[in-house]
């Protein structure tokens, strides 16, 4: 008698923990030749709110570690990711990627945690100064996280997009929501398996999977996000999050036509793009 295959449910991740998404929806994911691989999470509007009530709770805790600890925390995300090499190359071939190319990517999505991880405590000296007055007065600009940051990955590059997204952004100390690839999903939770193990403190990481066409909006208008990130080519999409973004004051970061491959799209000024500069003056005379 032949054996029936228990395809896994992939849950959506919240908090730190594996949730089954609360409306109770999936949907299937299919391999390049139309076989069932795995069931899906159909995430809500719920789900975000619950994911961003989990991020905001995070965020200070996360922020005021020192910058020491947080690139080493990025730094153990890369070790464990390179443990497991061989379950994202499974993944990544089984939407018809090549295996080279397939190695390629997570080659280079262990190589760019390794990259972030090394900013960690050197990008706050290129982007934080000394500024001349004419005062008794010491003028410093520094930088400061800008909060809760929501995520729109990108279809392609399911693993390197995703990495190239939020390495950048929790290092300097925000933390995020993120949309995994509609294409490709079970990439962002057997990440967010290996988040899960890296000392990364709950929270710092949500990650949710669904159709972006039902939380796009939801990701650009929630009043507790402070910068949305959109990687993409959707015109009508990048459209939405503009206006949206808009009426809200949120900084919107548009990505388009990325190839996260190319080493140009790394980059300290990358993690700039969600900060804030704080000036403080300080009497040099009391």
């Amino acid at each position: 008698m032949s054996r029936i295959e228990i395809l896994k449910t992939y849950k959506i991740f919240i908090g730190g923990k594996f949730l089954r998404t609360e409306s109770g929806r999936y949907f299937n994911i299919k391999n390049a030749k139309g076989a069932l691989l795995a069931n899906m999470c159909l995430s809500s509007r719920k789900d975000f709110r619950n994911s961003v009530i989990e991020a905001r709770k995070a965020q200070e805790d996360w922020m005021n570690k020192t910058a020491l600890n947080r690139g080493q925390i990025l730094y153990r995300i890369a070790e464990m990711l390179e443990g497991r090499k061989s379950q994202f190359i499974e993944h990544i071939q089984s939407k018809g990627s090549t295996f080279s190319a397939a190695k390629k990517e997570i080659d280079q999505s262990i190589d760019r945690l390794i990259y972030y991880a090394g900013w960690s405590d050197k990008f706050q000296q290129i982007f934080s100064t000394v500024n001349p007055v004419a005062s008794n007065h010491f003028n410093f600009s520094t930088l400061e996280p800008t909060g809760v940051v929501s995520i729109i990955a990108p279809n392609n590059n399911p693993l390197l997009g995703i990495v190239s997204l939020f390495a950048p952004t929790i290092v300097g100390g925000n933390t995020v929501v993120i949309l995994a690839s509609s294409v490709n999903p079970m990439v962002a939770i057997s990440l967010a398996e290996v988040i899960s193990t890296s000392d990364v403190p709950a929270g710092v990481v949500n990650i949710l999977t669904g159709a972006r066409k039902e939380l796009l909006t939801h990701f650009a208008s929630h009043k507790d996000v402070n910068t949305i990130i959109y990687s993409g080519d959707n015109l009508k999409e990048i459209k939405i999050v503009e206006k949206i973004a808009a009426e809200n004051l949120k900084r919107v970061n548009i990505y388009k036509r990325k190839n996260w491959g190319e080493e140009k799209n790394q980059s300290p000024y990358f993690i700039e793009q969600c900060q804030e500069i704080k000036t403080i003056w300080h009497p040099t005379e009391v």
